[in-house]
Order: structure tokens, then sequence, then C-alpha cells
């Protein structure tokens, strides 16, 4: 008897023939680009070092097109985005050591926003490997230990044989929801040595499915059918598994407003009648989400940034889609569905009744006209003109990358996204420095729409050096620096909880004639221009950058408030 899976396919003459007779002059580095492109990579991003040459000369020899930024660090914010933006897993190439740690923050940030990053890193030649002090330029005891607590899998490689198997092992952990960076290192030895071994060309690595256990998702439709005051809270799995055409549909079957994570921004309309946006600051917002008797959370841990600094304490019964299983009920009792957002609104969809509700949408007016009211009575009209003016110049459906820093805090709770999978910043991990390279690898990944960046002057000097990179490449992207002359945010931060800042105050170059001095268009505006300036370097191709000098103010906080009557 012959089973499907004793079936094996056989390769042709052709075949055959290049395997018996391999090109000549092919290395380890050979090895991993034949690798990336039997999976379909196209574009890799990262820096040369010593012990990775075998890599990088491997590229000129491969159709692998090579964006090299200018520090480690940025490379992977560039990865990570380009990663976001195609849902493709990003290939990142980095040297031992100095180069790989360099990584790490970047490497972060994109575990804790899952965005598939393959990181491959080069290692100490094999004799050293294992812990002893051999004395080799970068040497680490135990370079992959660095990043186990960081990345989803970790992958070592000792002989050329094992280069295809443990890069496509990668490829899928990567894309396997949830989605993440994963690590590869191969020695310098193993990538130098000339090798027998025939062009790589079959490599299969098909992420897996992450489907809902049937009977959890029919007690969620269930509850929901006969929910008095459903609501939704849509995170970043909605946008990551493309589902936001699901949660619509979900959302107006069964007649439940929806409020966006600042990660899921853009998972629904912003402007649709069960829209609550995404104030989740907001102490109005949280005491809606209280009140609600069943509330279906898709895509989000309800961490800090998501639950107004854990303030929010549900009373009604949670149900909550998470494919992220250590996220699953991690901060709130729920019915855990361990699933892949698309899948699992799709099964519920499939069996949730209709419900008849009239009053949601005046009910999210009202909300939302409490949370306009607020921040309306603290005067903040140069933030939000601001911010009108940002989305007004920005083609509707190009994307942009915000720093941390005051205005992208504005723009988490207050910015229209005009679609899934346009706004990104760096709020899962916190770090400064993200935009402008992450901008840098979304333009590399569709060049059919200008890129916008959103940094202040103390982030924007994390990537400076990129301007370098955004000339070199001929990247369309526009950089928006707000100068406020340091680190904004903690001034204020500090200011508020001290009576003064210590150490945010910064010496900064001039970012206009610094710009120039790359060959990059650069142009100081003013409040007033922001809009005209910003929308003719979006509508010029390539590089260019808009320095906005403004002191802007974050609107008051509510986690600190016992309630709405305290905010009012």
């Amino acid at each position: 008897m012959t089973h499907d899976h004793d079936l094996v396919l056989r390769p042709t003459a052709a075949q055959t023939e290049a395997a018996l007779n391999p090109p000549p002059g092919r290395n380890g580095g050979d090895l991993v680009v034949e690798t990336l492109t039997g999976l379909g990579a196209t574009t890799v991003f990262g820096l040369p070092g010593q012990h990775a040459l075998g890599m990088f000369d491997a590229l000129r020899r491969s159709d692998l097109r090579y964006i090299g930024l200018r520090v480690e660090n940025n490379a992977g914010f560039a990865a990570d985005a380009y990663g976001r933006i195609t849902g493709e897993a990003a290939p990142l190439l980095l040297s031992t050591g100095p180069g790989a740690l360099t990584s790490l923050a970047a490497l972060q940030e994109a575990a804790s926003a899952s965005a598939p990053v393959l990181a491959i890193s080069s290692q100490i030649p094999t004799a050293g490997l294992g812990g002893g002090r051999h004395g080799y330029l970068h040497e680490l005891p135990d370079q992959s230990a660095s990043f186990r607590g960081v990345v989803k899998s970790v992958h070592t490689v000792r002989t050329q044989s094992q280069i295809p198997s443990a890069i496509a092992a990668a490829w899928k952990s990567a894309l396997t929801a949830p989605h993440g960076p994963v690590w590869v290192e191969i020695p310098q030895d193993v990538l130098l040595a000339e090798t027998p071994l025939p062009v790589v060309t079959g490599v299969d690595a098909t992420p897996e499915d992450l489907p809902p256990r049937p009977e959890l998702t029919a007690v969620a439709a269930d509850l929901l059918s006969r929910a008095a005051r459903p609501a939704i809270i849509a995170g970043g799995g909605v946008v990551r598994s493309d589902a936001s055409g699901k949660l619509r549909q979900l959302a107006e079957k069964v007649n439940a407003p929806v409020v966006t994570t600042f990660g899921g921004k853009g998972a629904f309309p912003w402007t649709h009648p069960l829209s609550l946006q995404s104030w989740l600051e907001d102490r109005h917002t949280t005491d809606f989400l209280e009140d609600a008797d069943v509330l279906l959370v898709v895509g989000s841990g309800l961490g800090e940034l998501s639950s107004n600094y854990h303030t929010f304490k549900p009373r009604g019964r949670v149900v909550q889609i998470e494919a992220d299983l250590g996220k699953l009920e991690s901060n709130h009792p729920a019915l855990g569905i361990h699933a892949d957002a698309r899948l699992a609104l799709q099964a519920l969809l499939e069996t949730v009744e209709p419900r008849e509700d009239t009053t949601a949408p005046e009910r999210v007016r009202a909300v939302l006209d409490r949370v306009r009211a607020r921040i309306e009575a603290q005067q903040l009209t140069l933030e939000q003109d601001l911010l009108a003016s940002v989305r007004r110049a920005l083609p509707s459906r190009a994307p942009s990358f915000w720093d941390m820093t005051i205005l992208s805090y504005w723009a988490w709770s207050a910015f229209d996204a005009k679609g899934p999978n346009t706004l990104h910043s760096a709020q899962g991990a916190g770090g400064l420095g993200y935009a402008f390279p992450a901008a840098l690898g979304a333009a590399a990944a569709d060049q059919t729409h200008p890129v916008l960046a959103v940094s202040g002057d103390g982030g924007a000097l994390y990537s400076i050096a990129e301007l370098a990179t955004a000339r070199q490449y001929d990247l369309n992207v526009t950089w928006l620096i707000v100068d406020d002359g340091g680190y904004g945010i903690l001034r204020e931060y500090m200011t508020d909880a001290f009576g003064e800042a210590t150490g945010t105050e910064l010496a900064r170059p001039d970012f206009v004639a610094l710009a120039q001095s790359f060959g990059v268009q650069g142009v100081r505006t003013t409040p007033e221009n922001l809009e005209q300036d910003l929308a003719k370097a979006l509508a010029t191709p390539g590089p260019s950058v808009v320095v906005l000098p403004a002191l802007l103010r974050m609107f008051a906080p509510t986690h600190l408030e016992g309630g709405a009557a305290g905010v009012s």
C-alpha cells in the first residue's frame, strides 16, 4: 500500500545534472542566500562585518536586493517595518558580537509588535563554540543566550548541510502566528568554506495555521448573541492577520462598539457609527468598556497601554482571542481562545446570531462627545491642529511611522490611520529611534506610496546616520522632526513628578543644514505652514526632512483619577 506521505517528488534530469555538477566558487554564504531566495525573499537588510563576509560576498552572486544601513539597530527597525508592510519574513544579516548585540533593541520591538524578522548572524569559528575563552575577535561565551529571551526561536548551525533546514525552520517560526523575530547564527568558517553541496532549489517552510477550538467559539458566539451591551477591543493581531474586514462584519452583525488599541490602529473604520476610535487613555472610554456585559478582545493582551495603565477592571464576561499563548488571560480572567484573529473571527461570523440594538451608535457618540469635551477644556489647540495638518498632508494610503515623542502619543489616540497596516510606532517595546529607519524599510517594501516618519529631536539623533542610507538608495521617505530642544515627554514627566527636569535638555544640530549636507532636501516650517510644506515634501520623490520647532504638551492623564467624574 502506498501512503501519501511516502510519495517523494523525483528530480528532473536537469535538476539531477545541476545537483551533481554545482557551479564552482560557492561557499556557505551561497547556501544562505540560495535558501532565502528559495523561500521567496527578495530584499535583505543589514551591515557587513568580518565574520559575516561569506554571506555578503554571496549576495553579489544572487538576485537579492541589499539595503545596507549604518547601524545594526536601525537595520533591525527597517527589517521590522518591511515585515509589517509585506507580511513576509524580512532577512536581517549581521556580524558577530557587537554587530549582533547592537540589534537587540530592534528585535525586542519586533517581538513586542509581532513583526517577522529573520535575523541571520555570523559566529566565531566552530572551534571556539562551547563557552571556552579562545580570544577570537567578537567572542561571546554564548552569543545565542543574549537573544533567547527576546526572539521566538534560536537556530544554531554547525555544518553547511544544516544551513538550508535551519533557515527554513526559522522562516516558518517567524511567520507562524504570532509572528515574531527569530535568530540564526552560523560560524565564520562554515560561511567561508567552499561548499560541494548542490544549489539550494526547493525549500518548503509553510507556516502553520492556528485555528480556534470550535467548542470555545461556540460559547463565545452564544455570549455575543445574548449580550445586552457587547463591546470589542481590536488589537494589533487584527491588523497582522488581515482581519479588519471580518472584524467590521462581526461588529455590525452584533451591533458592538469597537475601540482599537494603539497597535491596532486602522483595524476598524475611524468614522464608523460603532467606532470608539482609539481613546484608550481616557477614563470615559475605560468606563464604557468596563460596563460591557460581554467584552470581546481580539489580538490584544490588554497590556499597560491598552488598559489605561492597568486601571481597566472589566465587570462583564471577557472573551479573549490571542495568538500569543503567553498573553492569553495574562491580565484578566476570560474565555481564552488561542487562535489567529482572522480564523477566530471567521468562526464567530459563521455561528453568531444577529443582534439588534439601535442605541449602540448613540452610546458611542456620547462617549466621544465626553472625550472631546475633556480634551477641549485643556486648551491644547496647537497639538490638535498639528495632528490635523499631518493628516491632511499625508495621502490616505501612505504609511506612517512614529517615534516615542509627544506628537506620536497624540497620534495613538487621536489620529485617523485611514486603514489597517498604515500607522506604526515603537509602542511595543518603547525604544527611541524607530521611526526613520522603519520608514526606510517600508519604502523599500512598497515604492508606490510616500512614507512619513515622525520623530522628536532627541529620537532623531538616534538614527541621523540613516540620512545617508535614504540618499544612497533614494528612498521615498519624508522625515518630520519636531524640535523642542530635548526629550520633551521626559521633561514633562519629570516636571510633573519632581518639579523640575534633569538630563532632558539637548544640544542638537541644525537639522535642515545637516540633511542638506547628505544631499537630502530640508526645510524649516511653522505650525501655520506645516500642512503645505509637508504635503510638498511627500509629493516630491526621494528623501526629505521637514523640521518643526515647537514645544508641545500632552493631554492630562486619567489613570491617576478615580473615575470619569474627576476628569470631565
